[in-house]
């Protein structure tokens, strides 16, 4: 495996996410920002972060295949997420435990960073999620 993730002693626990990620791949694999849209253009799940997130989490996976990867790849996931306050949290775990299963997340998630900001490009678009993965 060419990712091993990790909590050490020390660092805030429990959480939903491992704190380090140490890859020993030397292909690094990029997955631009993916939003809740299909590959047409047309959004999925309008108004509902659960239903975006895990959109945005499918064409995560389509972008790690396409290359080679997997989730059990990834170094890192960065999520932007519109207008953020914590109560949101229970919606946005909502869709990371809705479609887990179904792309291979693994729960813990990778080391993640969810950054709150005003707007996104469009305005229908609540959430966006980068990846970094590394394979042999």
């Amino acid at each position: 495996m060419t990712v091993r993730r990790f909590t050490p002693d020390g660092l805030l626990q429990p959480t939903p996410y491992h704190h380090v990620a140490v890859g020993t791949g030397s292909r690094h694999v990029h997955v631009s920002g993916q939003i809740a849209r299909l590959a047409d253009g047309t959004p999925v799940a309008p108004g509902d972060l659960a239903g975006q997130v895990a959109q945005a989490l499918r064409n995560t996976a389509t972008g790690l295949a396409a290359a080679g990867a997997t989730f059990d790849d990834v170094l890192r996931l960065t999520f932007y997420v519109t207008r953020w306050t914590p109560d949101q949290i229970t919606g946005f775990m909502a869709g990371v435990e809705q479609v887990a299963a179904e792309i291979g997340l693994p729960l813990p998630l990778p080391p993640a960073s969810l950054i709150g900001v005003e707007v996104l490009f469009e305005p229908d678009v609540l959430v966006e999620v980068e990846a970094t993965a590394i394979v042999d």
